[in-house]
Parts: structure tokens; C-alpha cells; sequence
């Protein structure tokens, strides 16, 4: 008798866990996942980027003579880096977003169940008594858990080498008002939280895909490919009709926390279309793995 048709006898068999063993499996698969040489490489090379932009604008406006005028040419944000160093977590936000970000949250989740299987160690998970459903939802909530933790990592490196090399003070918004600086701190901190939010689509694109295959690394590739391929779609102009659904479409957003008052229109659609994706992409996830014949 093949192992399909003698698992739901044997799933019938065992008791469904109580919550706080879910719980249990939700922190052990979170120190599963920091504790990983990978992940902490991915939050190195986050963490490095605020400190490779700070230099570079020290650098640039020291050779210009002072000023905002080195970092004119730049984004939006990096003019006011010189003068306030909170926009440096600005700045790192809106750099690592479109590629770092992603692609370290698709390694993670593209990794989630994928690579459990070419370890060898999915279907001995799957003798315990949680179940196909609560280990799937243990895998997406530690992957949103790296999600903030990976966002947080490049707004407190960012903060840090922004104190160090810029003087800190008022927050000039996008609306050209000023305010104190410990509300330019509450607004950094909203701003890394909407852009973890932006991720949770991602996450489950990611966890999918991690579904239909026993190969970790053909995973983590399919998913970052496909948020390569999302970001190229976005920048098509022929292709504008459809951009709206694309999830990293709104992902800079996070923007229009900068503004006196805010704008939530933009964020709200990028919140929606998230959750859109999750529900999608999750439900896709769950048909799958509950259905899927376990043999390795």
C-alpha cells in the first residue's frame, strides 16, 4: 500500500495539538530560521547598504564643499541626508525595496517548505500532531517574522550611521513642514513597518512556489525571478493597465508618510493588494500542500 493512501489513516489516528504546541513550533521554526548562517548573511548584507550610502554622501558632499549640493543628482531623500540624518533610513528604505528586500524574503520563503523536502526532514514534521494546515501557517508567520526583522535591520543601521555622520534635528516633510524630530522618529518607524507590510505578498508568492517543488534552491530561484519579472512589468509603459495588480506596484508608497498631512490613498492600495496576494497565494499554497504526496 503506498504512503497516500496509509497517511490519512494515520493522520486520523493522531490528536490535533493543542494551541500552545503551535506556539512551540512557531518559536522553534523562528530560531530555526535566525539561527542560519544564510539568513544572517542576508541581514549583513542589509545592514550594510545604509553604511554604504552614508559614506557615499559624506564622501560627495565633503568633496562638493558642503551642503545638499554633492547629492542633488540623487533621490528625492538624499538632498535632505546632509542636513538631518533620519533621512538616511529613508533613503535605505527606498533603495533596498525594490531588490535587497525582496530578494532576501524570497530566499527565505521560497526556502520555507522546499527546502525541508530535499533535506529529508518535511515528512518527519509532518508526524507530528499539528498538521499540514498549522505547519503552513507556522512557515508563513516566521517568513512575515524575517520580513520585519530584515526591514528593521536596514532602518536601524540606517539610524545609527546617520547619527554618526549627519547632525539630527526637525524633519523637513515632502509638504515643506517642519516637525520635531522624535515625530520624524514615530514616522521612521511606521514607514518600516508599511514596508515590511509590503513584503507579506511577496511572502506568499514565495511559500507557494515553495509548495510545488522538493528542490530549495530551484525554489528561492523561482521566486526571486518572478519578483524580477514583476519589477520589469512595472516599468513597461504598454503594460500600464495592468501595473495596478503587479504587488510591488505600490511598494515605494510608504512615501506619503512623509507628507503633513498624510496620504493614505496610495498606501491603503498597496495594503489591499498585499492582502490580496496573501489570500490568493496562500489558499494556492494550502490546496497544494494539503493535497501533496510526501516522499522525501
Amino acid at each position: 500500500m503506498s504512503r497516500a493512501e496509509t497517511e490519512p489513516s494515520v493522520r486520523s489516528r493522531v490528536r490535533p495539538a493543542p494551541l500552545w504546541w503551535t506556539f512551540g513550533l512557531l518559536g522553534s521554526e523562528l530560531g530555526l530560521v535566525l539561527r542560519r548562517r544564510r539568513t544572517w548573511a542576508l541581514l549583513g548584507v542589509l545592514a550594510a547598504v545604509p553604511v554604504l550610502i552614508g559614506i557615499a554622501v559624506k564622501i560627495q558632499t565633503g568633496d562638493g564643499g558642503g551642503g545638499g549640493g554633492g547629492a542633488a543628482h540623487g533621490p528625492a531623500f538624499l538632498t535632505q541626508i546632509t542636513n538631518n540624518g533620519l533621512f538616511l533610513v529613508f533613503a535605505a528604505l527606498a533603495a533596498t525595496l525594490p531588490v535587497f528586500l525582496p530578494m532576501a524574503v524570497g530566499v527565505i520563503a521560497g526556502d520555507a517548505l522546499a527546502g525541508e523536502a530535499s533535506a529529508g526532514t518535511l515528512r518527519y514534521l509532518l508526524v507530528a500532531p499539528a498538521g499540514r494546515t498549522r505547519l503552513l501557517l507556522v512557515k508563513y508567520a516566521s517568513t512575515l517574522a524575517f520580513c520585519l526583522v530584515a526591514t528593521l535591520t536596514v532602518a536601524v543601521s540606517a539610524l545609527a550611521v546617520g547619527a554618526l555622520l549627519f547632525p539630527l534635528g526637525e524633519v523637513t516633510t515632502i509638504s515643506g513642514t517642519r516637525i520635531p524630530f522624535g515625530d520624524g522618529l514615530i514616522r521612521a518607524l511606521l514607514i518600516a513597518v508599511l514596508v515590511a507590510a509590503s513584503l507579506t505578498g511577496l511572502a506568499a508568492v514565495g511559500l507557494f512556489v515553495s509548495t510545488l517543488t522538493s528542490s530549495g534552491i530551484g525554489a528561492m530561484a523561482a521566486t526571486v525571478g518572478l519578483v524580477i519579472t514583476a519589477q520589469i512589468l512595472d516599468t513597461i509603459p504598454q503594460l500600464h493597465a495592468v501595473q495596478p495588480y503587479l504587488f510591488p506596484h505600490y511598494w515605494l508608497s510608504f512615501a506619503d508618510v512623509l507628507r503633513d498631512p498624510f496620504y493614505w490613498a496610495d498606501i491603503g492600495k498597496n495594503l489591499e493588494l498585499q492582502a490580496l496576494y496573501a489570500a490568493v497565494f496562500g489558499s494556492a499554497a494550502w490546496a497544494r500542500f494539503t493535497t501533496k504526496d510526501i516522499t522525501a
